[in-house]
């Protein structure tokens, strides 16, 4: 316990032990009791006293970011990597501002992540101190929950419900605002659990006749498909067993939003690729032509559906989600399933199982089939990448090779990207295996957050490999984070494309704006390897074809962190595309190629 021996103790009315030490004291106590091993944040005035508290003990590891954004990142990623609920601590004022992004990327993507913001003494709120801001109101929509703590007394069951509330039901962001008084005044202490909440209790076990429903209706079908999301990943590893087991055991297809890739493994022959504006031909023409669309930790996104109207037109849509506020929110459905979905996986299986007087009808799920492999065929992610000495590389080939060569090295590896083209790019073309090894921004679509985001995972694995996959322009948003991957000798790799362009903003300045390319160009770059060399970081570049290979295999095999520039060709675009707001059999597969007919 933080300093417990020389506090004073005593009993409660229950007979527990009663610590009383400081607040700070209290909130790392807390902290560790609740498993927490890691912080990662930005000390201030605000929270010197936490920071003082930190120094004393030895069962938290504090990770220092140069940017409060990045400590959230960085906590988001740590939680996505390892199923645990990411901290992050920064101080009042502007280190709670900063947060704002990274807290609305977690709550867009459903991160658990809670974040401790320290406040002015409780006497100056409302008298806009020096470093005071209103955090909870600025923080409100950008949480699944916040609170200003105001009684010491409530402190600690503040953060244990802190933690309880990010990660039950539907994962999310939790803010917590402690005043320095409190962090400086002597309050009581008594180790206990909160496996429950008054006020917020989410369904986590589904209806059984729902399930039953659900069943009898994929059973029913004749042109299924599994359409799945990062819920599936969020809601543990047996959520990802269970998908794999009920797609073999009903023989359907399967496809994933981008944040749900991994979950089912992409090199199986069932799994279609990724979904939605830059998903694959024949997961977007399936989804299109399916009687039965099977949802499952999935929220239909835009990027997803496209024309809401026009999306699986023809039908029986089955949603499984642990929130019920998103059934019907943007698609509705005819059979909703309310519950945590790795349970609702196993009741699906179970009654599959059950249903054995019942069997899908094989010739109808053959056809089908035989459709789907047509539109495979057609290689939609196919590219012509010129191997001749001296050529420039092309970005999808970089990602490819890069993927190729760590499976050749019998790695696996954690994945982060920044947002745009190389995002997308690394959805369609490096293959994910297992869940928990793709970190991106979804939602909000956060340039900067890769960077961060492989500080996190790598604080989570230290032996493992993780490569931030970036684009130069994205690279520039938390570039200041090479001084935190130099200062733990994180063995990060950034593997950066570079065509000098704000790539994906680009590309819809020709597609959509006439080619008036409007501050998209990246002008005034640094040159990558100097600034790696800069922060102490090895610095390597590939200007051309002959030369990726080569460059990738030195980045893998030295031991410590590297920033990787590969200088691609600078106008390419990113296809398969459906253009915002168009149906998925409008799909777009490249500049030689014909807008596809409407799927049957």
């Amino acid at each position: 316990m933080t300093n417990a021996e020389h506090k004073k103790s005593g009993s409660d009315e229950t007979g527990q032990t009663v610590h009383t030490m400081t607040g700070a004291e209290v909130l790392l106590q807390v902290l560790a009791d609740l498993g927490v091993e890691v912080i990662f944040g930005y000390p201030g005035g605000a929270v010197l006293p936490i920071y003082d508290a930190i120094f004393q003990q030895d069962k938290i590891r504090h990770i220092l970011t140069r940017h409060e954004q990045a400590a959230v990142h960085a906590a988001e990623a740590y939680a996505r990597s390892t199923g645990k609920i990411g901290v992050a601590l920064v101080t009042s004022g502007p280190g709670a501002t900063n947060t704002v992004t990274g807290l609305v990327d977690a709550l867009m993507d459903s991160i658990p992540i809670v974040c401790i913001s320290g406040q002015v003494f409780s006497s100056l709120i409302g008298n806009d101190a020096f470093q005071e801001a209103d955090t909870v109101g600025i923080t409100r929509a950008a949480t699944k929950f916040n609170y200003l703590v105001k009684d010491k007394e409530k402190l600690a069951d503040k953060i244990r419900e802190a933690f309880y509330i990010a990660g039950s039901g539907r994962p999310g962001p939790v803010l917590v605002d402690i005043p320095k008084d409190l962090q400086l005044a002597q309050v009581p202490y008594v180790k206990k659990e909160i496996k429950s909440h008054p006020s917020y209790k989410p369904v986590t076990e589904p209806h059984h006749q729902a399930i039953k429903d659900a069943v009898t209706a994929m059973k029913k079908a004749k042109r299924p498909i599994f359409y799945t999301g990062g819920g599936i990943i969020n809601a543990g590893p047996h959520a990802s067993e269970g998908l794999r087991k009920l797609v073999k055991l009903s023989g359907f297809p399967c496809t994933s939003t981008l944040m749900g890739l991994g979950a089912y493994p992409a090199s199986d022959k069932q799994f279609l690729g990724m979904l939605g504006m830059h998903g694959t031909y024949e997961a977007n023409l399936a989804t299109h032509g399916c009687d039965v669309l099977i949802a499952l930790g999935a929220r239909f996104d835009d990027r997803v559906t496209g024309s809401v109207k026009d999306f699986s037109p023809n039908a029986l849509k089955i949603h499984a989600d642990i929130d019920p506020s998103q059934i019907n929110k943007i698609v509705l459905v005819d059979i909703p399933v309310i519950g945590d979905v790795a349970r609702i996986i196993e009741l699906m299986i179970q009654e599959w199982e059950a249903q054995s007087d019942h069997s899908v009808d094989q010739e109808a799920l053959k056809n089908w089939w035989e459709q789907i492999e047509k539109w495979r065929a057609v290689d939609c992610l196919k590219y012509q990448q010129d191997t001749k000495a001296g050529e420039v590389i092309k970005p999808q080939h970089a990602i490819r090779r890069l993927s190729e060569l760590v499976k050749e090295k019998s790695k696996e590896a954690y994945v982060s990207t920044e947002v745009g083209q190389h995002q997308m790019w690394t959805a369609q073309y490096f293959p994910f295996e297992s869940p928990n090894h793709f970190m991106t921004s979804g939602g909000l679509g956060t340039m900067g957050y890769g960077l961060p985001a492989a500080v996190g995972i790598q604080v989570a694995h230290p032996d493992a490999l993780v490569i931030d996959i970036a684009g130069e322009a994205s690279t520039m948003m938390n570039i200041q984070e090479l001084a935190t991957i130099k200062q733990y000798r994180l063995p990060v790799k950034i593997f950066i494309l570079n065509n000098r362009y704000m790539g994906m903003v680009r590309q819809w300045q020709e597609l959509i704006h006439g080619g008036r390319y409007s501050e998209s160009y990246s002008e005034s770059l640094p040159d990558f390897v100097k600034l790696a060399e800069s922060f102490g970081l090895k610095g390597m570049r590939a200007r051309t074809i002959d030369e990726l290979d080569t460059m990738i295999n030195a980045m893998l095999d030295e031991p410590g962190p590297v920033v990787m520039e590969i200088q691609v060709e600078r106008e390419e675009n990113c296809f398969p595309m459906i253009p915002a707001g168009a149906p998925h059999n409008q799909i777009l597969l490249g500049p030689v190629k014909e807008k596809t007919k409407t799927a049957s």
